[in-house]
């Protein structure tokens, strides 16, 4: 049985027997629980540790552990009406919006009830994240000289220096800013490059998490189609001149959800006319790390063909290793990088060093490659499993293009077709997806729901959860 799942259903045991004792009375010891329950000491310690968080036990060192005493009574609740005004006052006239709609985020985020099949989620399922090197990397980062005091603002230099040969070209060590993962980087970026009530150009469809950053800032995301060579440069340049906007932001490799890559032949085409708008190009470099293993080379980060300081790149190890793996990185040329370091310095004075220790450990590791080449492997088999079981059981569902890396899959529903009734027949069916109305900025061309492949167990779950989709769309689907 996995360690995590074990330790849930011990502490669920121990919780149901607590009646047993009085306040203050002594639970069986930790040898006693492991010989009972046929479970390891770690497993009966995390789960004592489990309840004490919940105030049901308390721990002494040496002495075991003890049912606590009951809680005083709940106070009952106020009256938090008050708040409502407090909260709209003046909403009509403020440029930076104090609510912030995080829904399309959190269905990338909330895990779906047990027994469904996760086809909503943004990362790898835990058999194909590298736990053991990861733990060992963290365990070797604590014991490094100084790793628990406090880093350069910018970042551990030796983490800085490998996250520019990753980027290459002329990005050196100096220009590199390490963030706490992606999504903190783009939102410092954003706040660094347009002022609140500023049009940003974003790709349509995009990321919601981006969506949601801009409007949070109070910035208004403006959309720019793509198609399978990526965003169309006659479109990006009529929107630059209709809008005045001096920022786009777009993901040239593996686009989410698209899975679009920028070709080569509007690769200078794009950079020519943002230099010529004045503008910079946020480049989120966010899924290069899960190539698949028939992609063949690689194009190179937009930053590396840029010479005039127009982009600023985004990267992260998170969506290689794990969602709590929060170590990215912001670079960029010229006087920007001081306002973008500002910035960052204001929101979250530095990212922990334990964990920028822990990250060098990792990409130093031989454990690291050979995780990538795993996951290489495993992606490719889940992509072609998804495409081959869509193809053979929903045949109604286009899939226009089959990246070769990523973990998304962007099937077009026949037109007409409810999203939301979808959706929810889906989850009634088993099966988690996420609706395509969050990826548009704006009235989207067709309706999609968007499937993941990374976040389940296997081939097999796959084909299970098609089968499943299959049933809500036999209902949905006229």
């Amino acid at each position: 049985m996995h360690e995590r799942s074990s330790v849930g259903e011990l502490a669920e045991q121990l919780r149901g027997e607590l009646d047993r004792y009085s306040p203050g009375g002594k639970l069986p010891s930790s040898r006693v629980l492991v010989e009972r329950f046929r479970v390891s000491p770690v497993t009966v310690s995390r789960a004592l540790a489990q309840l004490a968080a919940e105030g049901l036990v308390v721990t002494r060192p040496g002495a075991g552990a003890f049912r606590a005493e009951p809680r005083a009574a709940a106070q009952p609740a106020g009256d938090t009406s008050w708040q409502a005004l407090a909260l709209s006052a003046d909403s009509a006239t403020e440029l930076v919006p104090r609510a912030v709609d995080a829904s399309g985020v959190l269905v990338t985020l909330s895990a779906p009830p047990p027994g469904v099949v996760e086809f909503n989620g943004g990362y790898l399922h835990p058999s194909l994240q590298p736990e053991r090197a990861m733990a060992a990397a963290l365990a070797r980062a604590g014991r490094r000289p100084g790793a628990w005091g406090r880093p350069p603002v910018d970042g551990i230099p030796e983490l800085r220096e490998w996250f520019a040969r990753g980027i290459g070209g002329a990005i050196t060590a100096a220009e590199v800013l390490i963030a706490s993962g992606g999504q903190s980087a783009l939102a410092t970026a954003l706040r660094a490059l347009a002022p609140p009530g500023a049009p940003v150009l974003v790709e349509s469809p995009t990321y919601p998490g981006m969506l949601a950053i801009a409007r949070a800032a109070g910035l208004r995301p403006v959309p720019v189609p793509v198609d399978t060579d990526g965003v169309r440069p006659e479109l990006l340049a009529e929107a630059f001149r209709a809008t005045g906007a001096r920022v786009f932001v777009c993901q040239p490799l593996f686009q989410n959800p698209t899975g679009a890559v920028l070709s080569a032949q509007r690769r200078p085409e794009v950079l020519r006319i943002a230099r010529e708008a004045g503008a910079f190009i946020v480049e989120d470099d966010f899924v290069r790390r899960l190539v698949h293993e028939d992609a063949g080379p690689l194009p190179r980060p937009l930053a590396t063909d840029d010479h005039d300081g127009v982009v600023v790149h985004v990267s992260s190890l998170t969506k290689a290793t794990s969602p709590s793996f929060r170590i990215g990185c912001l670079a960029a040329r010229g006087p920007v990088l001081e306002r973008l370091r500002a910035i960052q310095v204001v929101d979250h004075f530095f990212v922990p060093r334990p964990l920028q220790e822990a990250a060098l450990e990792l990409v130093g590791s031989p454990a690291w490659p050979r995780h990538l080449r795993t996951v290489s492997a495993h992606l490719k088999v889940r992509r072609d499993t998804m495409a081959a079981a869509l193809r053979t059981t929903l045949p109604e569902l286009t899939v226009g293009h089959v990246p070769t890396g990523g973990y998304l899959l962007w099937p077009r529903l026949p037109d007409g077709t409810d999203e939301a009734a979808l959706v929810a027949g889906a989850l009634r069916a088993g099966v988690a997806v996420a609706p395509g109305r969050p990826y548009f900025s704006a009235e989207p061309p067709a309706p999609h729901i968007r499937l993941s492949f990374a976040a389940v167990a296997g081939p097999a779950e796959i084909t299970e959860g098609i089968r499943r989709l299959r049933t809500a769309c036999d209902e949905v689907l006229e």
